[in-house]
């Protein structure tokens, strides 16, 4: 019980900020309620501060909430179309994991940056962020500091990304479908990818949405490929693979969501309100995601770490608009 009403402090809490930015997001559509409440929670956390009864609630609105966001959304997407488009963007998506990783690695070990923060800044580019960089680092054993460092300078590239890319994209003239790609492959962290969609509208949101969750798959057989290289250069390993904690199991439930959809199982009255669900649960989320934002980390984090983001976020970005040029 004494855990429970340690969580309804941070809940309450964003469960405002995102009634306002709902509002405000009607008002101001092409801003969009995601950006907003993103916004607010950065806002919120560098100049008024979070309290220390809220963290708790924060942190797990932040993690769960947009979890139980992209499964509810999961009952207004087709499956038909969901498993089309991870197909078709399994190809960009493997390259520029290839693209990112590469690119971390040979920019940092110039910067003088050590093996493990150029493993996880590659490895949090690549694939998912700061989840990506969590089910790495006890792989490679990193320290806490290079932790911190990675888990930082993703977090910014996430920020600039979700103002960014829709401006970008609006100034290139792109369509949904093609917005909603490079969204999904460039954007490094899962609540910015959905944010920075739905800014450009709410097609491409979805379609980033689809893209991103295919390339959240790759954390599994990434942890595998980065155990086993370490297990081969140690010759043993102490370190134990727990697959079931890698595995991103909300994808899961989001293409049972829409399978169950699909099929008439789940009724066709029922999605407007489970649209409306997602829609308040990601705007929850990504304030309590923008209250973990602390600028004063970025200053800490130094020029190495943030140089490295940067480049391998920008071999992303630019390596998969060549592709889609290459391949539609």
């Amino acid at each position: 019980m004494e855990r429970i009403k340690g969580y309804i402090g941070g809940i309450l809490l964003s469960f405002a900020f995102a009634w306002v930015a709902m509002r405000l997001g009607e008002k101001l559509p092409l801003i969009g309620s995601a950006v907003l409440a993103i916004l607010f929670g950065i806002l919120y956390r560098n100049i008024l501060g979070v309290q220390e009864r809220d963290k708790e609630g924060l942190k797990l609105v932040g993690k769960k909430f947009l979890q139980y966001a992209i499964i509810f959304l999961g009952f207004s997407m087709s499956f038909a179309d969901i498993t089309k488009t991870g197909t078709e963007s399994l190809w960009i998506t493997l390259v520029t994991i290839a693209v990112s990783f590469a690119t971390a690695l040979v920019v940092g070990k110039i910067l003088g940056l050590s093996e493990n923060l150029r493993l996880l800044i590659g490895f949090g580019t690549a694939i998912c962020g700061g989840s990506a960089i969590a089910a790495a680092s006890p792989i490679v054993e990193a320290e806490e500091n290079e932790i911190a460092l990675s888990i930082s300078t993703i977090f910014l590239f996430n920020l600039v990304a979700v103002f960014l890319f829709p401006f970008l994209g609006k100034a290139m003239n792109m369509s949904d479908a093609m917005f909603g790609l490079w969204a999904g492959t460039a954007i490094n962290d899962t609540s910015s990818v959905v944010a920075a969609g739905y800014s450009f509208s709410d097609d491409a949101g979805g379609i980033a949405t689809i893209v991103k969750l295919t390339r959240a798959l790759m954390i599994v057989p990434g942890c595998l490929i980065m155990a086993s290289i370490r297990v081969y250069k140690r010759k043993k390993s102490k370190q134990k693979i727990s697959i079931k904690k890698i595995i991103p199991w909300f994808i899961l439930w989001f293409m049972l969501a829409s399978a169950a959809s699909s099929t008439g199982f789940f009724p066709q009255e029922g999605v407007p309100i489970t649209k409306m669900l997602s829609k308040w649960l990601m705007a929850m989320a990504l304030f309590g995601i923008g209250t973990q934002v602390s600028f004063r980390n970025f200053v800490k984090a130094g020029m190495g770490p943030i140089a490295t983001g940067l480049a391998a976020w920008l071999a992303v970005a630019i390596g998969s608009l060549a592709m889609q040029s290459l391949l539609y």
